[in-house]
């Protein structure tokens, strides 16, 4: 996730995307850093069959450079386009 302005990440890991990408959006948890930075827009996300499978992605990019998160996020969504309507119709 990012902020407005695209100068902050935000990576991070659940067993339920929609309902924790709308606790973002909605700020309900007002100490979080999601919260803090402004990060309510989904650039990017993958999906796992195994939550430890998701666990170790996200730490693999957790460690790695900004750079490299970019290209991430650029090689699914060059744009940075928000990409919650997209898996909001999925529920």
């Amino acid at each position: 996730m990012t902020n407005r302005h695209h100068n902050v990440l935000y990576v991070g890991v659940t067993s339920n995307l929609t309902k924790r990408i709308e606790q973002h959006r909605n700020g309900e948890y007002r100490n979080s850093f999601t919260s803090k930075y402004k990060c309510n827009k989904l650039v990017y996300y993958c999906g796992y069959t195994y939550i430890a499978y998701a666990i170790a992605e996200e730490k693999r990019i957790k460690g790695g450079s900004r750079i490299k998160k970019i290209a991430l996020i650029e090689g699914m969504n060059p744009e940075w386009k928000d990409l919650w309507a997209e898996i909001s119709v999925d529920d």
